[in-house]
């Protein structure tokens, strides 16, 4: 998580960069500027203590949550950190779905906000990092999968409409990268989004 402060304005960016990426915020000029980092992280490895699936767990606001799919951790783990950030603005950035990458291919992430100057804000960043970028809908009506009739809901709705439905269980700003985050031919990371960050927090500092 990368936390953004100004004086007249709050925000949080959530992210799973590794860190000589996320770095790149501690040389940049930004007046007034404050970035932190916040780790959002969990054991993965098979234990007695794992996961199965119907499970129950519990999110840090209270909410339940019943496991119909042990694979997709990753969305527990960084609700909790949206739950951190909630009182602020957030952005969060995550290779979340496999359905973003079959919808929008490996160069293109995906947006998913109701908040519609906050979607121009990191459009035009885009522009200027030449990173790229595509509005997706959140469609309210899939929330019905993601229904648990032991809980307050499930961690993954049905295969159709993935990502949205991904997107709708954190209810926040949130760019699912999960094609341009790696470089497939070279086996390597790219860095995708730190380019786009950058620009927006250079933007709001100065304005």
């Amino acid at each position: 998580m990368i936390l953004f402060k100004r004086k007249k304005m709050f925000g949080f960016f959530i992210c799973n960069f590794d860190t000589p990426s996320c770095m790149l915020f501690h040389f940049i000029n930004c007046p007034n500027t404050q970035v932190h980092f916040i780790v959002a992280s969990c054991e993965n490895m098979i234990s007695g203590k794992g996961m199965r699936p119907g499970d129950i767990v519990t999110a840090s606001n209270g909410k339940t949550i019943e496991v119909n799919n042990t694979n997709a951790e990753g969305g527990l783990t960084l609700a909790d950190a949206l739950v951190y950030a909630c009182n602020q603005g957030i952005v969060d950035l995550a290779t979340l779905t496999g359905a973003c990458v079959v919808a929008l291919g490996p160069s293109i992430a995906g947006v998913f906000t109701p908040n519609d100057d906050l979607a121009k804000e990191l459009f035009q960043a885009s522009e200027a990092s030449g990173e790229k970028f595509w509005r997706m809908p959140l469609e309210e009506s899939y929330w019905e999968s993601m229904k648990s009739g032991v809980a307050d809901m499930v961690n993954t709705g049905g295969r159709q409409g993935g990502a949205i439905n991904a997107a709708l269980f954190l209810k926040q700003m949130h760019v699912d990268m999960a094609g341009p985050v790696l470089n497939d031919k070279k086996h390597v990371a790219t860095g995708f989004g730190i380019s786009t960050l950058v620009e927006w927090v250079l933007k709001n500092s100065s304005s």
